[in-house]
């Protein structure tokens, strides 16, 4: 059965595939806002379990937009120059996000083992803020490049699924 599942995915277009790496992601920040919750409301992991969620999904999310900026961004430019544009603001948005979570990191790499209302405010700001940003960058690039992925077809991309199209399944 396993290899009917891989077969399928190797078949989905790839902007189709980057809905679901979206998804996926979308949901380990979920996952990772109630761990966060939980912390502070004295039920949850304990903080250095945290700080591993954090660095896991902190992990995830730099492997994706990196293989965006590295690997499908530069194909899509060359394919299609009217975009360029359009990557270009991606880029910065992945610069943004790549600031909020190293605060995050930061914040999560020096809680305190005894929970306090400053650092549980500041934590669930910064992920308040890069929940706001990864929502409105997925949307405009899914509205910006899925049709145009789903049309691609580079064999590389199919032969070794690239980073920014995978989720914790394909490791």
């Amino acid at each position: 059965m396993a290899g009917s599942s891989e077969a399928r995915s190797r078949l989905t277009a790839f902007g189709n595939q980057l809905i679901e790496v979206h998804i996926w992601l979308r949901e380990q920040l979920e996952d990772l806002r109630d761990d966060v919750d939980d912390y502070f409301d004295g039920k949850g992991l304990p903080s250095r379990d945290l700080r591993a969620h954090c660095l896991s999904f902190c992990s995830a999310l730099t492997r994706h937009h990196t293989g965006e900026d590295r690997g499908a961004f530069p194909v899509i430019a060359d394919e299609h120059p009217e975009l360029r544009k359009v990557i270009s603001e991606l880029k910065t948005d992945h610069n943004r996000i790549d600031w909020i979570l190293g605060n995050l990191e930061k914040l999560l790499g020096n809680l305190p083992e005894t929970p306090d209302p400053a650092t549980a405010a500041n934590v669930r700001a910064e992920l308040e803020g890069l929940s706001a940003i990864m929502e409105t960058h997925f949307i405009y690039e899914e509205k910006k490049l899925i049709s145009v992925l789903n049309s691609m077809n580079v064999p590389g991309w199919r032969a070794d699924k690239p980073d920014f199209l995978l989720t914790e399944d394909d490791e």
